[in-house]
């Protein structure tokens, strides 16, 4: 896949692994990363579908609806390469932060669903039920925050909500954040996640 790894100077902090929404690429998400977590090593992956030319990490109908079946299937190609890429570049495996908007943050939340702990924490911003009737994974001891807007018009405060329970029945301690905005990130959000992940133990 192709993507970039910037080696953090802080060996503390996690490798964050970074996605991102449709029509960016592996670079998109680099600066909300060095301001989420300053020292951390990060991983920045372009998503192998395109759209009309546009990155994306899995394919949707032409209703809009998510390719289930390609969606699943991404997932498990995406979990393969993190554990190439832990192997080529030496982070640890089991210290791993996801950072995804939109897209990015569907796909980051089908390998929640799908791995469990693959991740120790996650900052979701404005995501999706990635997949329903799936029996997620135990998310025990996993931390997530969910960036969400009041005002966003493709994700329903409904939806938002579905993910959260569904997260938190699995086991996570998921921190559900409100922002008086659309879909598009805003500098308090981003400040908010920062504030969070700050507080996380790692």
């Amino acid at each position: 896949m192709i993507h970039i790894f910037r080696q953090g100077s802080d060996s503390s902090k996690p490798t964050l692994v970074l996605f991102h929404g449709t029509g960016g690429n592996e670079h998109d998400m680099l600066p909300l990363a060095e301001m989420l977590s300053p020292g951390s090593s990060l991983l920045g992956i372009r998503g192998n579908v395109l759209e009309n030319g546009m990155p994306r990490f899995f394919r949707r109908l032409p209703s809009g609806v998510f390719d289930e079946a390609d969606l699943v299937a991404r997932t498990h190609e995406l979990k393969a390469f993190l554990d190439e890429a832990a192997a080529k570049y030496g982070f640890d495996p089991a210290r791993l932060t996801a950072v995804g908007y939109s897209n990015g943050a569907n796909i980051a939340g089908s390998l929640l669903l799908h791995y469990g702990n693959l991740f120790s924490s996650a900052v979701l911003l404005h995501p999706m039920v990635p997949l329903r009737g799936l029996t997620p994974q135990p998310l025990d001891g996993v931390s997530v925050f969910i960036g969400a807007g009041v005002n966003d018009p493709l994700v329903s405060a409904a939806e938002t909500k579905e993910l959260h329970e569904l997260l938190a029945s699995a086991g996570a301690d998921v921190t559900l954040h409100w922002s008086n905005q659309g879909h598009r990130l805003s500098v308090a959000e981003a400040e908010a996640a920062k504030e969070w992940l700050d507080s996380q133990s790692f």
